[in-house]
């Protein structure tokens, strides 16, 4: 190959020095060597000339908003209030009896009675509550009447969802009146009796507004009561006791 482009170069050499009509110059082989070498030289491009590096954009990423669910809210139904009251009121009739006791000559002996009652109370809770109440008579069996008025308190015990029992301990004022030794004394008066309740249980449809509501003779509405009492208690004093039944109503 080397011998085929010395061979061209000499020829297109001698061409051109026929064609212009100059001197024939001797062309040395190593003339020759150098532009051949010249000719074959390959030009050869820095790797960091071709590739240009294009510059780098950094895209960050979109931040990620994690939303956390609202808890559900579940509403419980709200139940409906029963109010009620402590306080209570009741009328009724009462029997009652008086004894002179004293073994006199004159105006001595006994005498029965009949007339109204009345009372009112408070309840503290299901075992323990006060009370007021009084008694006057005007029925006259022997001319003899009854005026009684005290203040108790009332320990009470629930039997059933409707009945209650319950005592009386208090301080009470009584006068007679009639043909018989009068008597007016003021002192411990002791009874105990029962109440039942008439109304609906409602506590199954509502909640009392009180924790011991719902039981015996205690929640809203009508009851009966019946009871005993002795009117005044004291060694050999005279005896006066009343009986009495009637109609609660508690608020």
């Amino acid at each position: 190959m080397k011998r085929i482009q010395l061979s061209l170069v000499a020829l297109l050499a001698t061409t051109n020095l026929i064609m212009a009509g100059g001197d024939i110059i001797e062309v040395t082989p190593y003339e020759i060597e150098d532009v051949v070498a010249s000719e074959m030289v390959e030009v050869v491009t820095p790797v960091e000339e071709i590739f240009v590096e294009a510059p780098v954009t950094v895209v960050e990423p979109e931040p990620i908003i994690v939303v956390e669910p609202k808890p559900i809210e579940i509403i419980a139904p709200v139940a409906a209030v029963a109010s009620v009251s402590p306080i209570y009121v009741g009328i009724g009739i009462s029997a009652a009896r008086y004894s002179t006791n004293c073994g006199c000559a004159v105006k001595s002996g006994t005498d029965t009675t009949a007339g109204l009652s009345g009372r009112v109370g408070y309840d503290f809770n299901k075992y323990m509550g006060i009370e007021a109440r009084g008694i006057v008579t005007s029925y006259k069996d022997n001319g003899g009447t009854i005026k009684h008025i005290g203040a108790f308190l009332k320990p009470m015990y629930p039997v059933t969802d409707g009945l209650n029992i319950y005592a009386l301990g208090g301080v009470a004022k009584t006068t007679t009146q009639g043909e018989l030794r009068r008597t007016n004394v003021t002192g411990l008066a002791l009874g105990a009796g029962l109440e039942y309740d008439l109304s609906d249980d409602k506590k199954k449809d509502a909640k009392y507004d009180r924790k011991f509501d719902g039981i015996a003779d205690q929640e809203k509405g009508f009851g009966v009561f019946a009871d005993y009492e002795r009117l005044y208690y004291k060694s050999g004093s005279p005896d006066l006791d009343a009986v009495s039944v009637g109609v609660t109503y508690d608020f």
